[in-house]
């Protein structure tokens, strides 16, 4: 199973990339666990400066913007 963490402190941006990655995930029918990370310190102790971030297993794939479901099924396959 793979842990999705969307990085960000819960503005609209990170909501809508939370909800194009459950998008992008249940169309690949994976099995994943969404983790939400709004705590500011832990998101810079991934090492990202901008919000929203995609990581995947603690990976960070994508920050400071919103990639389209297609870009984000490549991301977190």
């Amino acid at each position: 199973m793979k842990k999705l963490q969307i990085l960000g402190t819960g503005c609209p941006k990170c909501k809508k990339l939370t909800e194009l990655t459950e998008q992008a995930a249940k169309e690949l029918g994976m099995e994943y666990e969404l983790v939400k990370v709004t705590d500011i310190g832990e998101i810079m102790g991934f090492g990202v400066m901008m919000t929203p971030a995609l990581a995947v297993d603690g990976e960070v794939k994508s920050a400071g913007k919103i990639p389209a479901v297609n870009e984000i099924k490549k991301l977190i396959q």
